[in-house]
Formats: C-alpha cells, sequence, structure tokens
C-alpha cells in the first residue's frame, strides 16, 4: 500500500494548512485550483489520494477497492498519517481538515477519531444520519457482497446512486450532469481516467456501515462540541438530498451542543461546489470563514 500525497505551499509564511479529503472516484490532484486560491491567500494545503483511489493505486491494484476489510478506518488513519506529516512540517500551525462528499464523511469520523490533531473542520457536500433507508443500504450491499465478492461491482448500488443521483437533471447532457451546472467541469471529470469508476463491493461496505455511525447520538457525544465546523452544500445537490439530508446533520449538531457551526447553502448548486459556476464565491465564503475560525 502507498499513499499517494501532494502539497501546494504559498510564496511566504504559512498562515494555516488547509487538508483535504476528497470524494469517491476522484482523487486530490483535481483541487489544486483550490489550493492555488488557497495559496494565494498564505495557507498551505496538503491532500492525499486515499487508497484505491488516484495514485495511491499500485500497479495491478483494482481502480476503486479500498481493502478487502476495514477499509473505512484503515482510510481514516491514512488521513491521520498525513496529518502526523503536517505537524512535523508546521508545528504550531492551525490545520484545517476540509472534506468533500465521501471525504466528508471521513472527515466526520477523524472528527471523532483524531478531533485533537485539527483545530477545525469543513464539510462539503454532505449528509446526515441515513435512518431505516440505512439500514435497507447495508443490507443490500451485504448481500451483494455475497453474490459478487468483496471485488466486485455492483450494478444494483450503482442504479441507487451515481444514476439515480443524475434523473432529476433530465433530459441529460451526460451521465455525470448531477455534479456541477459548469459544463466544462463535467467534461473534464469524464475525460479523466481516474474518475467515474465504480468502486467495489467491500469500499460500499466500508462507506454505507459508517454513514450509520459518524452522525450518531453515541459518536456525537464523544465529540468536541467547542470544535468549529464549516458545513456547505448545494440545494441542488443529491447526495445531500437537495438540502434534507444536510439539514438532518445539523439538527443532530444542534441536539448535541455544537458550539460554533456555521452553514452555507448556495442555491441550484450541484455536488460538486468548487467546481460551480459560483466557485468564486464558494472559495471566497471559505477563505472568510477560515479567517475568522482562525482570528487572521
Amino acid at each position: 500500500m502507498q499513499l499517494h500525497c501532494y502539497q501546494w505551499l504559498p510564496a511566504g509564511d504559512t498562515k494555516a494548512v488547509i487538508q483535504i479529503a476528497h470524494g469517491m472516484a476522484e482523487h486530490a490532484a483535481r483541487y489544486a485550483p483550490l489550493a492555488a486560491y488557497l495559496n494565494a491567500e498564505g495557507f498551505a494545503v496538503y491532500a492525499n489520494d486515499h487508497r484505491g483511489h488516484g495514485r495511491s493505486i499500485v500497479s495491478g491494484q483494482q481502480l476503486g477497492h479500498m481493502a478487502d476489510e476495514d477499509s473505512w478506518n484503515k482510510a481514516v488513519d491514512d488521513l491521520d498519517l498525513l496529518n502526523a506529516e503536517i505537524r512535523k512540517r508546521h508545528a504550531n500551525t492551525p490545520i484545517i481538515l476540509l472534506g468533500h462528499s465521501m471525504g466528508s464523511f471521513l472527515t466526520q469520523s477523524y472528527l471523532r477519531k483524531y478531533g485533537d490533531n485539527i483545530t477545525a473542520a469543513a464539510l462539503s457536500a454532505s449528509n446526515g444520519p441515513p435512518g431505516a433507508l440505512g439500514k435497507i443500504a447495508q443490507l443490500i450491499i451485504r448481500l451483494e457482497k455475497l453474490r459478487l465478492g468483496k471485488k466486485g461491482h455492483s450494478a444494483l448500488m450503482a442504479a441507487m446512486t451515481f444514476k439515480a443521483f443524475n434523473k432529476a437533471f433530465k433530459p441529460n447532457r451526460t451521465e455525470f450532469d448531477w455534479l456541477s451546472r459548469d459544463q466544462g467541469e463535467v467534461d473534464k471529470y469524464i475525460a479523466d481516467p481516474l474518475c467515474g469508476y465504480e468502486c467495489s463491493v467491500a469500499s460500499w461496505q466500508g462507506m454505507l456501515d459508517a454513514l450509520t455511525i459518524i452522525a450518531s447520538d453515541e459518536a456525537l457525544e464523544e465529540m468536541d462540541k467547542t470544535k468549529a465546523i464549516y458545513v456547505i452544500s448545494g440545494t441542488d445537490d443529491p447526495v445531500g438530498e437537495n438540502s434534507k439530508g444536510v439539514q438532518r446533520l445539523l439538527a443532530a449538531y444542534q441536539k448535541h451542543g455544537f458550539e460554533k457551526i456555521t452553514q452555507k447553502f448556495y442555491l441550484e448548486a450541484r455536488h460538486e461546489l468548487f467546481n460551480e459556476t459560483n466557485r468564486d464565491e464558494v472559495t471566497n465564503d471559505f477563505i472568510a470563514w477560515i479567517k475568522t475560525t482562525l482570528s487572521l
């Protein structure tokens, strides 16, 4: 197992470090434009390709297969390996963990397990407690694993997720219209061989199991309620159930007394906020939140 990491450093002093956790079926190099914005503000940026993704895939390894067993916790631990290196290179410097989509769920897990190692967190295109539907999805993926094996690809899971996400945007120009209103960004995603593939049954199982835990009462009770968390979503993002799932997450944080939750919903924006037509607005808002949170 190799973990490929990226660093984008500012020209001058580093005021803070932004660690990025990317989403499912994509890779960290796609965040270079965002990193350039952040570098210009004096922020260093680090990101790793998750196991089974991007350049963390060793020769002969299956694309989208994170691990045979315990893939989720291994991916969370990978984030902390990078975080430990960041802390060595930038001692006594604030670190903010920004997670997008699957990365936002990894960030929620990270907050529970390694929250003391970061100053604050940002969740982009996330979701909250899945309820009964989450249990049904867990059952389905276990049946699919019996049928297809750990490394198999489930057409049923694809139909329930990525393909279903696109239905709201008919007539469809592509299979990934749900990602962004910016057609150029969608086309770049489609042309990228390290994007848009099907992940393995074991990878899906790891994430679906995590979704029923990360915003549960037990998990939230164990977390630091004073940690600043920034939650952003597009109102037309199917992953967040057009904001409904994100509202459940915010309600869970409120229920458990989290003190520093900031939320921002972008009207008609889709899944990839930092690749949306209003990405400059999204990025400037994120930078403003960083400066406010860190008193810069």
